[in-house]
């Protein structure tokens, strides 16, 4: 945790969940730390003078603020983070230069691309002031290692070469570790829920809490199906915890990825149902935990507030899964994806889910 004065503690979060939420993207060790660097301060250079596309992070800034899709106090608020992490990147060197410029790479790409909607600055320049702090005044992380910041509750995790990034099944499943943890972390639950809503964009027809980075081939913005259905569970247990329908009413908002294909959405149709997808930009990949996890927090939702779309959802995922299942037991393990085998991390991860699917249905195959 990085705290006041820039002062790192080492602690172990105990209502984090065990493996990551998301395997580790596939970034060259071999590449020289400071190219990432480089090609962010060319964009900066470039856009400054003009010679770059029509779009760039501050046109697209200026365009929201003039449309009034975000105030004038708020135009001012992110252009001096955006300012302040572009000076950064000329001042520091090695793998701070590379980690911030990195975060700056991925905001101006997403910009271009016409995806810089107002209900994504809240989540993205929080993650470039996060990383501007970090990457000022922080240690060197290790790949994979997971950080907070005092006074909040949510997660971050570092991808080697794209810095620390919010992570939002992290974040969620911490709020289910705290829910389950007793009615004593209720309010604590409660604040880390308070952070994330907001963090939410529209995504289609509904809201997603999406990733902002480059991942295994993915570009930014992308979401998962995973993530998603686990908060969907955290909200349904902050329903249950205070009795406020708003969280049901904010997760059936969230329920339209889990029906729309790919790229924007996590639905595959199959010939039995639906199968849901780790990553929306990766329709052919069939990982398990990944779905199974999915139609427990379909499930949890469906029944706390009776709705039906998701009743439906979680019907169609849970005939296909029913399917699955069987091909990913060897006999003596588990499979991650077909013919991957699983860790023991992700094979007590997956038994695990697979409990919990018995205990809620009680079907023998789960």
């Amino acid at each position: 945790m990085l705290g006041a004065r820039s002062h790192a503690t080492t602690r172990n979060d105990p209502f984090l969940p065990g493996p990551a939420a998301t395997a580790l993207p596939m970034v060259s060790n071999s590449a020289p730390e400071p190219r990432i660097a480089s090609v962010a301060r060319a964009r900066i250079a470039s856009g400054r003078r003009g010679h770059v596309a029509p779009r760039s992070v501050r046109t697209e800034l200026t365009r929201l603020a003039r449309t009034g899709a975000i105030s004038a106090e708020l135009l001012r608020r992110y252009r001096g983070i955006l300012a302040a992490a572009e000076a950064s990147v000329h001042r520091l060197q090695g793998t701070r230069a590379a980690e911030l410029g990195a975060v700056l790479g991925n905001l101006h790409s997403i910009a271009v691309a016409g995806n810089l909607t107002a209900g994504r600055l809240p989540a993205l320049f929080m993650t470039l002031a996060r990383n501007l702090t970090w990457w000022s005044t922080g240690p060197l992380l290790s790949p994979g290692q997971r950080v907070e910041f005092a006074g909040s509750e949510l997660v971050w995790e570092y991808y080697a070469g794209q810095g620390i990034e919010l992570q939002q099944l992290g974040s969620f499943g911490k709020a289910n570790g705290l829910y389950v943890a007793g009615r004593a972390h209720y309010p604590q639950m409660l604040r880390l829920l308070a952070e994330l809503i907001p963090l939410a964009a529209q995504r289609g027809r509904g809201l997603a809490w999406e990733y902002y980075f480059q991942f295994d081939g993915g570009a930014p913005p992308w979401t998962s199906a995973m993530s998603q259905a686990t908060a969907l569970e955290a909200l349904t247990r902050a329903y249950f915890a205070t009795h406020r329908l708003s969280y049901l009413t904010l997760a059936r908002s969230a329920l339209p990825v889990f029906s729309a294909a790919p790229p924007l959405g996590v639905s595959v149709q199959t010939r039995l149902g639906r199968r849901y997808l780790l990553y929306s930009f990766a329709p052919g990949a069939a990982v398990i935990n990944g779905f199974l996890q999915t139609l427990i927090g379909l499930y949890d939702f469906a029944m706390a507030s009776g709705d039906h779309t998701a009743a439906a959802l979680f019907a169609a995922g849970d005939a296909e899964a029913r399917a699955e299942v069987p091909h990913y037991d060897t006999g003596a393990w588990s499979l991650y994806e077909p013919g991957q085998e699983d860790t023991l991390d992700y094979h007590i991860l997956v038994t695990g889910f697979l409990r919990e699917l018995c205990d809620r249905l009680h079907a023998p195959l789960y």
